[in-house]
């Protein structure tokens, strides 16, 4: 039963078995509505399939002991790629890794991306110059080694429904750097000025600058 649940889906593949509780805690930081329903949890146009015993090989054998917690569709495929944002930020934050079509990767690697900040309105460049310094092109800014674009949000990430319910067009600032924390730090100051939501790199919420880094082993 459990190969045939995981053949299909993003996957968290992490290291000991989460609670019902702290799974959907983590759910909840990328879609505030989600629910339990019987032991899996409904979260928009995904179901997140409670967490069943893998074999080592699922991960090539980097996980010894791996419980293996599949992102299914509810229906129609999750549009923005949210079931595989939502398995990738679940690996990240249970110390795992995540499975893709065959593919695992560990998301505490990846490189790219970084956090954003999702806004209601385009702001103009003067809300931003107590925090970002306006490069030559019109949308680009910087502060000190972090970089910062303003671009259209694609979609409309579950984690800003609530609070964002009446925007039409949301906006993103999307950061980059080297340092995680100090990008972090940067987000909760734009988002508790601007009024919006600040976001790590698969949408979901941070409420703190050490929630882009890496929980220790």
């Amino acid at each position: 039963m459990a190969k045939r649940r995981l053949r299909t889906g993003p996957t968290a593949v992490v290291p000991a078995k989460p609670d019902a509780a702290t799974l959907l805690r983590i759910v909840r930081l990328a879609d505030p509505s989600a629910r339990q329903d019987g032991d899996d949890i409904v979260a928009t146009d995904v179901r997140v399939c409670a967490p069943v015993e893998a074999a080592a090989e699922l991960t090539g054998g980097v996980l010894e002991k791996a419980w293996a917690v599949r992102v299914a569709a509810e229906g129609p495929l999750p549009i923005d790629f949210f079931d595989r944002y939502l398995a990738e930020g679940l690996a990240f934050r249970l110390k795992g890794l995540a499975v893709c079509r065959g593919e695992v990767n560990d998301p505490a690697d990846d490189a790219e991306g970084g956090p954003a900040v999702i806004l209601p309105v385009r702001p103009e460049p003067e809300e931003l110059a107590p925090f970002l310094e306006q490069d030559e092109e019109e949308f680009t800014f910087t502060a000190g080694e972090v970089k910062a674009g303003l671009v259209p949000q694609k979609g409309s990430p579950p984690a800003a429904a609530e609070l964002l319910p009446f925007a039409t067009e949301l906006t993103a600032i999307e950061l980059r750097g080297e340092e995680p924390e100090k990008l972090g730090a940067l987000a909760l100051q734009l988002s508790e000025a601007l009024n919006g939501l600040a976001v790590d790199r698969w949408r979901f919420r941070i409420d703190a600058a050490e929630d882009l880094v890496p929980p220790a082993e």
